[in-house]
């Protein structure tokens, strides 16, 4: 695990890169940024789902932005800590998701099974693609593989 930089509690780039703070845990930033992305995710839920859609896209695209800015900055390609990718990857698991706790956390655990295994094409992704769209793009793919199991399973269990 890379030490966090101090940056992170004074640069409002790094501070949103690294989850608001929460990429700063001591262990399994990504859990905890997953997390925060859950607290997030709920008032977000009540949004239409194509200005639901429209946050996803903006927060993508400016998390290729502060993460590019914030790995560039700190001297680490895809610190530990830099967290958004997970926000984002998050987000879209949930994206047409059944309401409800069950579901929520069910999606955390499918977004975070494609994450850290990262399953084909995300590895290689994850190998080659480099700057802050390297950084998002994985947690992205994760993301939409989390969203289709999610959307399987919900059909599967509520008819």
């Amino acid at each position: 695990m890379n030490k966090v930089p101090a940056s992170v509690w004074r640069n409002p780039w790094h501070f949103t890169a690294f989850g608001f703070g929460s990429g700063a845990a001591p262990f399994a930033p990504g859990t905890f940024g997953t997390l925060a992305a859950v607290l997030l995710y709920l008032p977000l839920q009540h949004l239409h789902w194509f200005s639901y859609l429209l946050v996803v896209i903006v927060a993508f695209a400016v998390g290729v932005v502060i993460c590019e800015r914030t790995s560039k900055d700190i001297g680490v390609h895809d610190h530990g800590g830099i967290v958004w990718d997970e926000f984002v990857g998050y987000w879209l698991t949930m994206l047409f998701a059944p309401s409800g706790w069950v579901w929520i956390a069910v999606g955390f655990v499918l977004f975070r099974i494609f994450d850290i295994a990262k399953p084909p094409p995300i590895g290689w992704l994850d190998k080659q693609v480099k700057g802050g769209m390297g950084i998002m793009i994985d947690d992205v793919l994760a993301g939409v593989y989390a969203l289709l199991c999610l959307q399987l399973l919900a059909r599967i269990f509520q008819g």
